[in-house]
């Protein structure tokens, strides 16, 4: 099996645009499908002996372009029943208080994902909580009254129709 890394905090520099060919292309979309899969059975899949296929998944984790490899959890059954969407507007754009905003959420393990967007709001973040209190008692304590934080609007799922990890790999 393909040992486990951990991947780079987001933010960080963008990796270089490598030429894939379709065996790289394979290798990583079966990867991003099955990351468990062990080296010699994505050889295998891919038409390579073992020793080739773990170079080329060795050159794209050091290339940036393998991130990392993840468990899926079932939140619900570790006990985060509730995953909120909360739009996040700040005082000022400056980058230091963008900065230090991003810094203020990333060390709260409630938010999942946090992104810039451009437009009214500043920023989105996925949150997920045990129930409707513990969100509540996050938004109030953690998260409204961080520095520079103007306005957040709230929006509690209701159910996840389609949520697929990682990029779509074109295999042409």
């Amino acid at each position: 099996m393909i040992a486990a890394k951990t991947h780079p905090p987001q933010g960080t520099s963008v990796p270089t645009q490598t030429p894939l060919d379709p065996i790289d292309r394979t290798i990583l979309a079966t990867l991003q499908d099955e990351g468990r899969i062990t080296n010699v059975e994505l050889a295998g899949r891919v038409g390579l002996t073992a020793p080739p296929c773990l170079r080329r998944v060795r050159t794209l984790e050091e290339s940036g372009i393998i991130r990392g490899y993840h468990a899926e959890l079932d939140p619900a059954a570790l006990g985060f029943g509730i995953t909120v969407f909360a739009m996040v507007s700040l005082k000022s754009q400056a980058e230091a208080d963008l900065l230090a905003f991003e810094e203020h959420v990333t060390a709260l393990p409630e938010v999942r994902e946090c992104h810039m967007l451009n437009g009214e709001i500043d920023f989105v973040l996925k949150i997920v909580a045990h129930d409707l209190q513990a969100f509540q008692l996050f938004l109030t304590s953690k998260l409204t009254p961080a520095p520079n934080v103007g306005s957040v609007k709230t929006s509690l799922t209701i159910r996840t129709a389609k949520q697929v990890p990682g990029v779509p790999v074109d295999l042409g």
